[in-house]
C-alpha cells in the first residue's frame, strides 16, 4: 500500500470518529443528558486536539469546533 493511500485511510478513520462523536454529543444535548454530554465533550475535545496535532485537521478548526460545542453545552446547562 502506498504511503498516500495509507495516510488517507488513517485520516478518514480519524475524521469519521470525530463526526460520530460530535453526532453523539449533539444527540445527548438534545435529549437533555447533561452529565453524559459533558463526558462526551471531554472525549471530543481530546480527539479534536489529537487530530490537529497530527495534521488531520487544522489547529484553528479544532479550536473553533471546541468553542462552538462548549457554547452549546453551557447554553444547555444554563437553560435548566
Amino acid at each position: 500500500m502506498r504511503n498516500s493511500a495509507r495516510k488517507s485511510l488513517q485520516n478518514h478513520t480519524v475524521k469519521s470518529r470525530l463526526h460520530n462523536l460530535e453526532k453523539k454529543y449533539l444527540e445527548l444535548l438534545g435529549a437533555g443528558k447533561k452529565e453524559d454530554a459533558t463526558t462526551t465533550y471531554r472525549q471530543l475535545s481530546s480527539v479534536l486536539d489529537k487530530a490537529a496535532k497530527t495534521g488531520v485537521i487544522h489547529r484553528a478548526r479544532a479550536n473553533r469546533s471546541k468553542s462552538r460545542l462548549g457554547v452549546r453545552l453551557n447554553a444547555s446547562v444554563a437553560a435548566k
